[in-house]
Order: C-alpha cells, then sequence, then structure tokens
C-alpha cells in the first residue's frame, strides 16, 4: 500500500470511528479516557522539554520520545547536498531561513527534528536568536532511513498536512530519488517522483534542484555555482 492510499484509509477510519462514538451513549467516558491519556502525555512532553540536550536527535511522537540512530554516510550526503544548495539559494535571495537537523518542530501533539525545513521570510523574521521551539514550516525535507521510513510516510507525513506545511519531500538515498507532495484540501497529494531531471519547488519561488545534486559531489558543485552565477 503506497503513502497515498495509506493516508486516505487512515482518514476514512478515523471519520467512521467518530460517527460511531457520536452515536455512542457512553461517548462521555471515552471523552473522559481520552482526556486523562492527554493530560498525562502532555506531562511527559514537558519533561521531554526539560531533560532534552542540543547534542541529541530526538523526537517526541504521540506521547513517546523517539531517538534517532546514527545515520548512514549515503543518508548524510543526501542531506548535506540538498541542505547546501538550497540554503545557499535562500540566503542569495533574501527568502526566509533553512534549518538543517536540528531545529524542533512544535506542533499540536507532537515535536520533530526534520532532516531539512524552510521558512518563509514571514516566520523567519519573528524568530529570536536564542529560540528552540518552532512552528510547522513551509517545506520539510525528510530522507528516509530504516529506521524512520515508517514516522516518515505515516505520523508526520499526516502531520505535517494537518498543520499547513505546504511541501513536503521524501528523499530515498538507496534509490536516489526524490518524491515531492504539496497540499491540497488538507491533504498530500503527489507532485513528482523522479531520479532524474530538476526537482521544482512550489513553496520556494523560483528554486530548482537537479536530482542528481542531491546524491552527487559533482553535480552538487556544479548546483552552487549555477546559483552564485
Amino acid at each position: 500500500m503506497n503513502t497515498l492510499t495509506r493516508d486516505s484509509t487512515t482518514r476514512t477510519n478515523i471519520t467512521a470511528a467518530i460517527q460511531l462514538l457520536t452515536h455512542s451513549p457512553i461517548l462521555p467516558m471515552y471523552v473522559q479516557h481520552l482526556e486523562s491519556l492527554l493530560q498525562t502525555e502532555r506531562e511527559k512532553r514537558e519533561r521531554f522539554y526539560e531533560e532534552m540536550s542540543e547534542d541529541q536527535k530526538v523526537e517526541f511522537i504521540n506521547g513517546e520520545i523517539v531517538m534517532q540512530s546514527p545515520a548512514k554516510l549515503r543518508h548524510t550526503i543526501a542531506s548535506q547536498n540538498l541542505f547546501t544548495v538550497l540554503s545557499l539559494y535562500v540566503s542569495k535571495h533574501h527568502l526566509g531561513h533553512v534549518g538543517h537537523e536540528k531545529m524542533l518542530i512544535t506542533l499540536t501533539r507532537n515535536d520533530y527534528e526534520p532532516d531539512i525545513c524552510y521558512f518563509g521570510p514571514e516566520k523567519a523574521r519573528a524568530f529570536a536568536p536564542d529560540q528552540m521551539k518552532f512552528p510547522a514550516p513551509d517545506l520539510i525535507v525528510e530522507v528516509l532511513s530504516p529506521s524512520t521510513e515508517a514516522n516518515d510516510r505515516g505520523v508526520k507525513f499526516l502531520d505535517y498536512a494537518a498543520h499547513g506545511v505546504a511541501e513536503y519531500w521524501i528523499v530515498d538515498p538507496n534509490a536516489e530519488m526524490i518524491e515531492q507532495y504539496t497540499l491540497r484540501d488538507k491533504e498530500y497529494h503527489l507532485h513528482v517522483k523522479t531520479d532524474t531531471g530538476p526537482v521544482r519547488s512550489t513553496a520556494i519561488e523560483g528554486f530548482a534542484i537537479p536530482v542528481r545534486a542531491v546524491f552527487d559531489e559533482a553535480q552538487k558543485i556544479a548546483a552552487v555555482r549555477d546559483i552564485l552565477d
């Protein structure tokens, strides 16, 4: 089952469950139980904020603290290459701010540290030098690894869309492929999936990157030169 089919199925199941609960005579008991669970989760989340450190890559997802394991070299190369080209372009054209790995994105229930995230000028201007929690970005990139793929295609896919992240890229360093999703009617729709040619951002004015520049050092250098020229 692909990401979009799974997303649609999840939404359908949730809608059906809510309809059943709405007509249940024991609805107040369910609500009370959920409120108790969420209160416990909020307390755990506050401890997470107090105990997390800057040298950890850690996320808070559905009440659980998720530690990220060290990345393989191909993952690191893809992440660094894309960040280098994207941040240079955004900086040159004064289009906002690009974060890399250690920006804590705080959403309604969960906290994530995406591999790359982009904030447009309006959001970026509101940031403070000592800020440690950030709102939903305009673009998020996750580079797949065996330990993160389920969340990248699952809870994050749903959560980023629900919080209005306009564009979501999933980078597969094994297949050397990029999937670009764009937001429409509060759901992600596959815009392009490719291992060649350029990928053109819909959230960042004028930005495009050759897919090969994400995985190949020489192509990355060429992309950097194109921006500088």
